[in-house]
């Protein structure tokens, strides 16, 4: 599928840098190539040229690299000129690049966009390019890089062919039963993997939270009474005075959030407000929010002054809570040892005891609710939603046994439907504007 038009970009980082990536895509691609390098470049080979604008002037010296379609990134002519990064040199090439007849500037994604209309890549793998794109820690990259290559792609296609299949034996059975060379009853080989099916899919969506945490974070709370150290240990954990911290009760009045990455996974931490009785109005308003913060969370650590402990009422059951005292550093030596029999851990602040380990269980936790590495996961709520209405058509099709074969093929057909919607495999052009307004212009 070839646009009438070409479409120009910066596809690298912020500038000013050291080098700037100009791309362009489209039918024009080798007759501007040919016209600002002076001449055409061996396919696929890096060449240094001095790049001139049509009247002759010099604009720079750069790279310049071509690929022909359709073995491109987007299934058309594509160039890239690599460019000294000032904003200047940048400004005036995409300014001659698009002064050129049928080119025009890129909107966002669009590059991302003609690659799946020209069949390069799927719904799935174009929304895995996007996270690659924004991904900001390890365990972010690992999973945006195997969807990217396929192995989520991979996994929708097998259930969807599993499905045409299953479909296929049914329906030959209903048509061909008295021919020869269509085995007779098929029917409980077919409905024993698609019962089979329905459980493989409803294991995948159960790892839809994994995913969330991968791609949003790990979500602790910080909880306690006014005074047990909450703002102290979410400063030296933030490693920045992102809290204000005095000895007056009540200083936190608003949540306050920061991000940290812990052995590759993005864990959010957010220190609440001091949870007391009788508060003032401002004050209660902030401890309302906390609890509403605690009944989302993934982890809360309960602080509790080693020296004054003081009971914070009911926390959220479904929770997680680690127990943490404070001010270690206050208690002499046997007062501190009885006091860290009652809790998970113990820590000082101020000496920087505990914190490295309360640090490291938190990770750790985070690595368990992410899930093993490799784990093939939903990535998206629509995933979940198509995939959810994909087994209750299985459902339907597996547990109404009483109506006519010929019904209960046309849940199967309904099923490979919302699976071909997941990859982009039927019409989705209602989804393609939503999908890729998420990426960047260059894209």
């Amino acid at each position: 599928m070839i646009s009438r038009d070409s479409i120009v970009a910066l596809s690298s980082g912020r500038l000013p840098a050291g080098v700037a990536v100009i791309r362009i895509s489209g039918p024009q691609t080798r007759f501007v190539v040919e016209t600002i390098s002076g001449g055409m470049v061996k396919d696929r080979v890096a060449v240094l040229r001095r790049l001139r604008a049509p009247d002759g002037t010099v604009l720079d010296h750069g790279l310049v690299v071509f690929f022909p379609g359709p073995a491109s990134f987007t299934g058309e002519d594509v160039a890239e000129f690599h460019v000294h990064g000032g904003r200047a040199v940048v400004a005036r090439m995409l300014e001659t690049i698009a002064g050129f007849d049928g080119v025009r500037h890129a909107e966002p994604g669009e590059f991302t966009r003609r690659a799946f209309l020209n069949s390069k890549v799927n719904l799935v793998e174009t929304e895995a390019l996007a996270d690659l794109v924004n991904a900001e820690t390890e365990a972010q990259r690992r999973f945006a890089i195997q969807n990217a290559e396929g192995a989520q792609s991979e996994l929708y296609f097998g259930w969807r062919r599993r499905l045409i299949h299953a479909r296929a034996m049914i329906e030959a059975e209903i048509d061909f039963a008295d021919e020869d060379d269509v085995p007779g009853s098929v029917s409980a080989t077919v409905w024993f993997d698609v019962q089979a099916m329905i459980g493989e899919i409803d294991r995948h969506i159960a790892g839809f939270r994994a995913a969330e945490i991968i791609r949003d974070g790990f979500e602790v709370v910080i909880l306690g009474a006014p005074n047990a150290g909450k703002s102290s240990l979410f400063n030296t954990l933030a490693r920045r005075d992102a809290a204000i911290v005095t000895d007056e009760p009540g200083t936190t009045r608003d949540l306050l959030e920061v991000t940290l990455d812990l052995e590759g996974l993005r864990v959010r931490l957010t220190d609440t407000a001091g949870l007391r009785d009788a508060p003032g109005k401002i004050e209660a308003i902030g401890i309302e929010k906390a609890r509403a913060k605690a009944d989302r969370a993934d982890l809360l650590l309960l602080l509790q002054d080693l020296a004054d402990p003081r009971d914070v009422g009911p926390l959220p059951a479904a929770i997680p809570a680690l127990r943490v005292g404070t001010k270690l550093d206050l208690l002499d030596g046997q007062a501190a040892a009885n006091a860290a029999a009652h809790y998970d851990l113990v820590i000082s602040v101020a000496e920087g005891v505990g914190v490295g380990a309360l640090l490291a269980e938190i990770g750790q936790r985070a690595a368990r609710a992410a899930g093993s590495a490799g784990d093939i996961l939903p990535s998206r709520l629509r995933h979940i939603e198509l995939l959810g209405e994909t087994n209750r058509h299985l459902l339907r099709a597996t547990s109404d046994q009483g109506v006519g074969q010929e019904l209960r093929a046309e849940e199967l057909r309904l099923a490979a439907d919302r699976l071909g919607r997941l990859v982009g495999a039927v019409d989705v052009e209602d989804l393609l504007d939503v999908i890729f307004s998420q990426f960047c212009i260059g894209k």
